[in-house]
């Protein structure tokens, strides 16, 4: 982890023909300035290091360097290295649904972590709840316009979202919200609905209270609670009727929204409209997909790809078979059965989660021994299995069980392919000639 210093940064990387190679950086280096400003991180490297020439004071050893780089007016922001990784601020919420305290135990260390750091919210899209920021650290955002931000709110109603988050000290989430609004900072905005807690009429007040800090409230995602066989804390999962009254709560603002500022703003997440056996709506009614790595809006973005993508004649009688979670089965199952029509050899499989237990059912859940179970005694040598890269660790072919896709392919005795989601990466694997 980078060390916990407020007053240099080490380089782990540096990157060959790169601004910082050509004026001898090495690997190993700290970054004290960029332009004398003092660099804490990664964000301070890319905002101070965003211009043509850019002096840099590095530390190598005991000795202290300052080093003139010259860079492309296409690549300012970029100086060609890469730094060792954040020491990540962790949450000290004891949140009532948080799935990192539903995790079984034996996993990876970093699974466990659990993250609430406003530098992850803006450099990757991870969510926050605000509880954890210092006066510091928001005259930070505003300063280097730090925006968008991805926050978890879950409810405006203070005791309500207090009680959720397991911290009754936990500040006032829409004053903070306020406070960043003031300043132009642009947010999205999540809920996750548990029953009993944040439904109904709270939920109602939540998206109404979070609407009037509209544009810099850019999107408020309605998800369902995700529970596992490991959870401890009593939890009711939502329910087809339960879904379908956030649906219905949605569907009214959505409609007040788009009447008013052609958008809808508020989104219910795909699986709100699988347990509520509703059909998904079209791709036009999830305007930016501001939120598709949450699970809003994934399912239309494929239903639209598949009906404009062309399906080539098969020119192979090879067998594959594609694994994915319960939840999609449906929608892949029914592509399936359109590229049957062109020749295609292709089953499609659903596999249980049985790490987390039935009740979840997202394919990036999925382990390799959810694989093994699905498939075991059901494929032959010939055969070749498909997984999309969402299963695995990024940029990693390892599962989160730890089980590689090697492994997988070795136990079943088959051929392993992954690929990116979406139809297209899928029709290039079947029509890739052998």
């Amino acid at each position: 982890m980078q060390a916990k210093s407020n007053s240099s940064v080490e380089i782990d990387e540096v990157f060959e023909n790169g601004p910082a190679h050509h004026a001898g950086v090495m690997p190993g280096d700290r970054i004290i300035e960029i332009n004398g400003n003092r660099i804490r991180d990664v964000i301070d490297l890319m905002y101070y290091g965003n211009d043509e020439s850019v002096e840099l004071k590095i530390k190598r050893g005991s000795d202290k360097k300052v080093l003139s780089l010259q860079i492309d007016e296409h690549e300012c922001g970029n100086i060609g290295v890469s730094l060792k990784p954040l020491a990540i601020k962790t949450c000290r919420n004891n949140c009532i649904f948080c799935f990192v305290s539903q995790l079984p135990q034996g996993l990876r260390r970093s699974l466990y972590v659990k993250d609430e750091d406003y530098r992850m919210s803006f450099l990757y899209g991870n969510y926050i709840t605000l509880t954890n920021l210092s006066e510091t650290e928001k005259k930070r955002i505003v300063e280097q316009r730090l925006s968008p931000l991805y926050i978890s709110v879950h409810a405006t109603d203070m005791y309500v979202r207090n009680k959720m988050l397991g911290n009754a000290k936990a500040a006032d989430v829409l004053k903070e919200i306020k406070f960043f609004a003031r300043h132009k900072i642009r947010m999205h905005t999540q809920v996750v609905l548990c029953p009993g807690y944040n439904d109904g009429r709270i939920l109602q007040k939540t998206i109404s209270d979070l609407y009037k800090m509209y544009p810099y409230i850019m999107s408020i995602a309605v998800v369902p609670v995700g529970m596992t066989a490991h959870r401890k804390k009593p939890l009711r999962p939502v329910e087809k009727d339960d879904a379908q009254a956030a649906l219905d709560i949605i569907n009214r603002f959505q409609q007040r929204f788009r009447r008013k500022h052609g958008e809808h703003i508020v989104f219910g997440a795909d699986e709100l409209y699988v347990k509520a056996c509703q059909p998904i709506p079209p791709l036009k009614d999830y305007d930016e997909l501001h939120q598709i790595e949450n699970g809003v809006g994934l399912v239309a973005k494929f239903i639209s790809q598949t009906k404009k993508l062309k399906i080539p004649e098969a020119s192979s009688d090879k067998h594959y078979i594609a694994v994915t979670g319960v939840s999609f089965y449906p929608f892949l199952n029914r592509f399936c059965d359109r590229i049957k029509k062109q020749g295609f050899n292709l089953d499609v499989v659903a596999a249980e989660n049985s790490l987390f237990g039935k009740s979840v059912t997202v394919t990036g859940l999925l382990t390799g021994r959810d694989i093994i179970r699905a498939l075991s005694g059901n494929v032959s040598k010939s055969d070749t299995v498909i997984i999309p890269n969402i299963m695995l660790r990024e940029g990693d072919s390892i599962f989160l069980d730890d089980l590689s896709v090697e492994d997988v392919g070795e136990m079943l005795g088959v051929k392993m392919a992954v690929v990116e989601s979406g139809s297209e990466a899928l029709v290039d694997l079947l029509s890739k000639k052998k």
